[in-house]
């Protein structure tokens, strides 16, 4: 039976939530965070060696990284379903936005959870000033531009179609819902993007992405 090494508040919810919307029989091995460092234990490291999540393990295989982990499970599971056919213009839409997750949106909102920890670091008395000055400049003058530009293609495309590869809903907008869940707790919305609001709205009420959350526990991205 497949196996999710499921990390908790991790990108493996998504995972779960992919394979609940297929109706696949898995299994989840869960790991936890350290609560001071946020990084995954080092178990994971005796599952892929970068000890990182997702990875799943499937018929003597072992799949990480989200997108690869999407092409694998529809290839093998999907039976044509969670993507458009091949040839058509929602189907470049769909590859574009499945890769596009990983590639583009989530470096600036990594940057942005970095630099904002940096300033409430412990340090002593006379770097503090030094440590929150730097913080604050490049999230002004880098990181805040580039999660702006991103927020609002997001945005605007989601003006012209339904779902992010066109109207009918597809894996892409699983692989999505992350960098859209973590920006409005990094960027806040602030109900100037309705169109992004909405559709956080419609996959928190689909049946597949709460049983997702059942089967995975408590997520922080969703607080």
């Amino acid at each position: 039976m497949l196996t999710v090494h499921h990390l908790n508040n991790s990108r493996s919810q998504r995972v779960l939530w992919l394979l609940e919307e297929l109706g696949v029989p898995y299994e989840i091995v869960r790991y936890e965070r350290d609560p001071k460092t946020m990084l995954a234990p080092g178990a994971l490291k005796r599952i892929h060696p970068l000890g990182k999540s997702p990875v799943i393990t499937d018929d003597g295989q072992t799949i990480a990284e989200t997108g690869a982990i999407v092409e694998y499970v529809l290839g093998r599971y999907g039976d044509g379903r969670l993507m458009p056919l091949r040839g058509m213009p929602d189907h470049l839409r769909y590859t574009y936005w499945l890769h596009y997750a990983e590639g583009s949106a989530m470096p600036p909102l990594l940057l942005k959870l970095i630099f904002s920890k940096l300033a409430k670091q412990r340090a002593p008395f006379f770097v503090r000033p030094i440590l929150k000055q730097v913080s604050s400049r490049v999230q002004q003058m880098l990181v805040d531009p580039q999660l702006a530009t991103h927020i609002g293609f997001w945005e605007s495309e989601l003006g012209k179609h339904t779902w992010f590869a066109g109207e009918t809903f597809t894996a892409a907008d699983i692989q999505m819902s992350f960098p859209v869940e973590a920006a409005t707790i990094r960027a806040p919305f602030g109900g100037k993007y309705p169109k992004l609001q909405s559709f956080l709205e419609r996959i928190h009420s689909r049946p597949a992405y709460k049983r997702a959350l059942e089967r995975g526990g408590p997520y922080d991205l969703l607080r």
